[in-house]
């Protein structure tokens, strides 16, 4: 966001197991780029934990688009020039429920085995998080917001002392 808000730095997010296109569109345009740029992959390491195992890094990538935990947008401050908006959006919002992802993971699952009601407000807390990134990311992109559905009415509500 800070790259961006400088306006002229070519910014991408993207993730090869996600969305290969997205990905080699934003090399191309990032090494066109007149000036600087940066690209930033999602790609998860050993010390994630995949509880599937490394040999599933690709599908482990696609579940981060798909929870909003990984955003793929690619900003281009030369197309201010042409009269069109800088960033695009290349996912959507979420349809996979951000649970899906904290649990596949041990770097995750292991604070919900460990101490349950912590994990949950953390867990709500960076719910509340991706949520506000993605509305931003939509602001900045010209997209109307998607409302995100209503949590399961079983979900405790989310409380912290800090």
């Amino acid at each position: 966001m800070y790259a961006m808000s400088l306006g002229t730095v070519y910014v991408a997010s993207c993730c090869l197991g996600a969305n290969m296109p997205q990905l080699l569109k934003a090399l191309v345009e990032a090494d066109r780029y007149p000036g600087t740029s940066l690209v930033i992959c999602y790609c998860p390491c050993i010390n994630h934990g995949l509880k599937q195992g490394q040999g599933h890094v690709a599908q482990e990538q696609k579940l981060a688009v798909q929870t909003g935990y990984w955003p793929l947008y690619r900003f281009n401050p030369l197309l201010k020039k042409e009269g069109k908006n800088p960033l695009a959006l290349d996912s959507g919002a979420a349809t996979v429920p951000l649970s899906e992802l904290l649990k596949s993971e041990v770097r995750f699952a292991s604070l919900i085995a460990a101490k349950p009601e912590v994990a949950r407000v953390y867990h709500q807390l960076l719910q509340e998080d991706i949520d506000e990134r993605f509305a931003n990311l939509q602001r900045m992109a010209g997209v109307a917001p998607t409302p995100r559905p209503a949590a399961p009415a079983t979900a405790a509500p989310a409380t912290a002392a800090h």
